[in-house]
């Protein structure tokens, strides 16, 4: 089983402090929708859900949908499905910087997000459960150098009042537009290939410092 990982940043400068959400970001976008679909039978897809808030693109009254979310985050979350191609990305950034997982879910889930990290063997150095989709604060608490997001808004406040970049991982529900700091991504690879050369910039800045 993993665990959480000794802080190093303090010992490589050009270590940095990832700060990462975890649904549909590390857990795949599609990961609600089965359970969804059985409710209230239907049959959608990825491409449906337009609108982050989900009510918006179903058309189910709001107050009935968040009971039954509630009630059943225990289980849509332990067998939430990794996000294709998030493991071998996250199992080499864990030993070259730090992992932070910052998510909207309450701290009552605390249990059962750690198992699944510990089910599918991702290793982190922190995880923290705020309990809304607020994660400013969070991220300036922890000096978050770089965010991994999927919801819009939140990639976009976190970028602007923090002023660090953050990558925004595509889905038909955050296709808005975003400032130079949102780096909008199509894949864990593409995310990866920009942290390389991200990480190579600040390498340079830092020689020529």
């Amino acid at each position: 089983m993993t665990a959480p990982l000794s802080y190093i940043k303090e010992f490589d400068f050009l270590m940095k402090r990832f700060g990462i959400d975890i649904d549909g970001t590390v857990t795949c976008p599609t990961s609600l929708i089965p359970y969804i679909n059985k409710e209230y039978q239907l049959n959608i897809t990825l491409d449906d859900l337009t609108e982050y808030e989900l009510t918006e693109c179903l058309k189910v009254d709001k107050d009935s949908f968040y009971k039954w979310f509630v009630k059943n985050e225990p289980i849509m979350y332990a067998e939430s499905p990794l996000a294709e191609g998030a493991k071998p990305v996250l199992s080499k950034w864990v030993h070259e910087h730090e992992l932070f997982f910052i998510s909207a879910r309450s701290q009552t889930l605390f249990d059962v997000t750690t198992t699944w990290f510990h089910t599918h063997e991702i290793q982190y150095h922190h995880i923290e459960l705020v309990g809304s989709h607020d994660k400013v604060g969070t991220a300036k608490k922890y000096k978050i150098d770089l965010f991994f997001e999927d919801k819009h808004d939140n990639a976009v406040d976190i970028s602007e009042e923090l002023n660090i970049p953050v990558i925004l991982f595509d889905t038909p529900y955050n296709r808005k537009p975003s400032p130079e700091s949102v780096i909008r991504v199509h894949s864990w690879k593409e995310a990866e290939h920009w942290v390389d050369n991200w990480i190579k910039m600040e390498d340079e800045i830092k020689k020529d410092a």
